[in-house]
């Protein structure tokens, strides 16, 4: 047996847990990411699962996937190979391979490798190493579903039950390999399986039982440890993209001192955001799952018009789906949060899937002249930030707000640090004050142009509203082309003079230089790894990365113009890019460009921006 006192310290370790659809593994991981982050380790994780719901067992097809980069320093990816790959059939070593570094240690569970199984995962022989050319990797092979049967023998349990845990087998091992305790996963059991006492007992067991097999395996000696990362004090825990945006939405609506209205229709990746607002009515949030797309944004432009900050959640095509009440929203201009998680497309196209394909969709996907506010997260705790942003844009600009996420950032998760409300910027509501002087529903702000919002109930306030043209001042119906075209003008121009109120572009690295590497939204983390890389090796390129889209940040053209070249880079075919030639046509645009419902690695961008700097 292995000493247990020889552990070896490692700066950052990428694990991924890969097995069939209903082996666990996005549990185990996500059990695996929360134990670091409770140990102090700075992480980012990345699931990677099908869209059916029980996709074809034993297939590449059907293969689930959860990846965690955790570390001491700060961690702005889930990393781009994984240093140990724990495969539980042989579809899942035929499906990840290719995201294992060159010498990495790969778990299968032997058990699963028989003759139908590697057929039905597309080998041809009955030999994956020879046949994958694995011969330089570190190949445990571990009976984990036979020493889950003898695990749980005396349990009672049937053998699908057994057979079910053999996951935690799986991670015991991995948790000895990385000198990770056992508490938060029991405690999870517990929590969990309360009502089934057995249950807790057969998983507490198995896991256990995989975390001392794991110390008789020669192969595996040492195991490893990563220190906690030097992280600012405070509260934390660890966080996904959709969960922040919920808490992010709250946090809004307690700052404006109004009631928080979600109507919503499930859809992936976004129906986890319904979720997490749907348990929040102890903190007053209503939430209504409607019927479809257009009742679910219809119903929020009413609670908006009655005085609630107001959101809808959705992806793409339900997005499309809700671009006539959008428009709506826009004419009536009632603050209102449209929440868009983007996935690959068209039509349902790859719904578990990450993608940056919406953003033109966002800024112009309604009929007619009708301007909003565009803005995008970059992390999954980011996205608190960022829909607190919107909740408080949308309430202080009387405009619907497009907020812009995505598959990579709804699931993925990081450690976040709560923050103190005293700490959030305050919101000022335009909520009419007074109602003794004569209510003009379009009478503006001459600096803002943005009009009071008049709630329902209040006498002397009553105010015809609606899809129809509105009459400058009064806001009565009005067919005057002068008076549309002068409308059109003020809506637009609202929306533009937005940019007043947002941060200018930063940048990460020198002001002036060779390249400048321009993204947006969700590919934050790769593209700062990028570029750091490419600066600690003497490159002269810095990073402009974009969270506000519509408006852009006043100061866009005077960054742009100082450098020698511009790439964009974004997981689409070059949407933000055209967006780029139309609103700052001075500069000519290079373009990464990745649609594989994937998101970038840093080996692809650092590979590609040299070859830049290099033509």
């Amino acid at each position: 047996m292995n000493e247990k006192s020889k552990v070896v310290e490692l700066e950052e370790v990428v694990i991924r847990f890969s097995g069939d659809s209903g082996d666990g593994m996005q549990l185990s991981g996500t059990l695996f990411s929360d134990t670091s982050a409770l140990l102090g380790n700075d992480l980012s994780t990345f699931p990677d699962y099908p869209a059916e719901i029980r996709a074809p067992q034993g297939t590449v097809g059907g293969v689930s996937g959860f990846q965690i980069h955790f570390g001491h320093s700060t961690i702005h990816t889930p990393g781009d190979y994984a240093d140990v790959l724990v495969a539980m059939n042989p579809a899942a070593l035929k499906a990840t391979t290719k995201y294992t570094r060159a010498g990495g240690t790969i778990i299968v569970d032997i058990d699963s490798f028989t003759k139908k199984n590697l057929e039905k995962a597309g080998y041809k022989t009955d030999n994956p190493v020879t046949e994958d050319k694995l011969q330089d990797f570190n190949i445990i092979e571990a009976p984990i579903s036979s020493l889950t049967k003898e695990s749980l023998k005396d349990m009672g349990l049937d053998n699908k039950s057994v057979l079910r845990s053999k996951n935690m087998f799986a991670l015991g091992i991995v948790f000895w390999l990385f000198d990770r305790p056992l508490d938060h996963a029991n405690s999870f059991f517990e929590k969990k399986f309360k009502k089934h006492p057995i249950v807790v007992e057969a998983n507490k067991k198995v896991l256990k039982d995989g975390y001392n097999y794991a110390e008789t395996i020669e192969a595996l000696t040492p195991s490893y440890n990563v220190k906690p990362a030097d992280i600012k004090k405070g509260a934390y825990r660890s966080i996904n993209g959709n969960t922040a945006t919920a808490w992010g939405l709250i946090a809004a609506a307690e700052k404006a001192g109004l009631q928080l209205f979600l109507g919503s229709y499930p859809i992936t990746p976004a129906t986890d955001i319904l979720h997490e607002l749907a348990k929040r009515k102890d903190l007053g949030v209503k939430v209504f799952q409607a019927e479809d797309e257009i009742a679910g944004i219809c119903t929020s432009i009413g609670a908006s018009f009655a005085g609630s900050l107001a959101a809808t959640s959705t992806s793409g095509p339900g997005l499309a789906l809700k671009t006539e009440a959008a428009g709506l929203a826009v004419i009536t201009e009632l603050p209102l949060v449209i929440v868009d998680v983007q996935r690959g497309g068209p039509s349902t196209g790859l719904p578990t899937k990450t993608e940056q394909s919406d953003l033109l969709q966002a800024v112009y996907g309604r009929n007619g002249e009708s301007p909003l506010c565009v803005i995008a997260a970059s992390t999954p705790s980011d996205c608190f930030n960022y829909a607190f942003e919107a909740g408080k844009i949308a309430l202080e600009h009387m405009t619907p707000v497009i907020l812009l996420t995505d598959g990579f950032l709804a699931n993925g998760s990081e450690p976040w640090r709560i923050p103190k409300m005293s700490e959030m910027p305050d919101i000022k509501t335009k909520v009419r004050k007074v109602s003794d002087s004569e209510y003009q529903a379009y009478a503006r702000d001459e600096d803002t142009l943005v009009r009071e919002w008049a709630i329902p109930g209040v006498a002397g306030d009553e105010h015809r509203i609606g899809g129809l043209e509105k009459m400058n001042i009064t806001g009565t119906v009005s067919y005057i082309p002068e008076n549309h075209e002068l409308m059109s003008h003020i809506r637009e121009d609202k929306i533009k003079k937005i940019e007043d109120f947002i941060p200018e572009l930063s940048l990460e690295g020198e002001d002036k230089g060779d390249l400048l590497v321009v993204g947006w939204g969700g590919t934050y983390g790769h593209l700062t790894s990028a570029v750091e890389k490419l600066r600690n090796q003497g490159k002269s390129v810095s990073l402009a990365h974009f969270n506000y889209i519509n408006p852009l940040p006043k100061n866009t053209a005077d960054v742009f113009s100082k450098f020698k070249k511009i790439v964009v880079c974004e997981i689409n075919l070059g949407q933000f890019a055209n967006y780029l030639r139309m609103k700052q046509p001075d500069f000519k645009y290079l373009q990464i460009n990745k649609i594989q419902g994937l998101p970038f690695t840093v080996k692809e961008l650092t590979e590609k921006i040299d070859k830049i700097l290099e033509a």
